[in-house]
């Protein structure tokens, strides 16, 4: 009788991300990890009902989305300069000139086992959690990056 195995899936909840190479801290949740997405052209056979997929067209990547709990750290620091930068208040900000790369690596058991590179990512978007005295959870920042491209290594 042959012998079964079983593989188990890598978990979500163990990884770290990169930006420039410095590790940023209590990142807790990251969306839009994608390897693109291409939108077919569409071609119609003249005189007939039927259209074509004849090949594929530009390659987009989707934002990337960076949850973290706010703690005063260097990190904090760091996403705020970065932000600033960008966008000062008299309009004189490097808007989405800065650009950084970076990476997602996921790890099991503190092993590295993938690793999705971004490169030329900016800051579209950073808000923070609501503030509510009957709540009792914790200071979050949502930070929105527009990317060029992503692949997976």
């Amino acid at each position: 009788m042959a012998a079964l195995s079983f593989n188990e899936a890598y978990r979500t909840h163990e990884f770290v991300v990169e930006i420039e190479g410095i590790e940023s801290p209590n990142i807790t949740k990251v969306t839009g990890l994608t390897e693109g997405e291409v939108e077919a052209i569409e071609q119609s056979d003249g005189g007939a009902n039927i259209t074509h997929k004849i090949s594929s067209g530009i390659i987009k990547y989707g934002d990337l989305t960076l949850e973290r709990n706010m703690d005063g750290s260097n990190a904090d620091k760091g996403f705020k300069e970065w932000f600033q930068t960008m966008f000062t208040i008299d309009g004189t900000g490097t808007g989405s000139q800065l650009r950084r790369n970076g990476s997602i690596v996921v790890k099991e058991h503190q092993k590295e086992v993938m690793r999705f590179v971004f490169e030329g990512a900016w800051i579209k978007s950073s808000k923070f959690s609501d503030l509510d005295a009957g709540n009792s959870g914790l200071m979050k920042q949502t930070i929105i990056l527009a990317i060029e491209r992503m692949y997976r290594v």
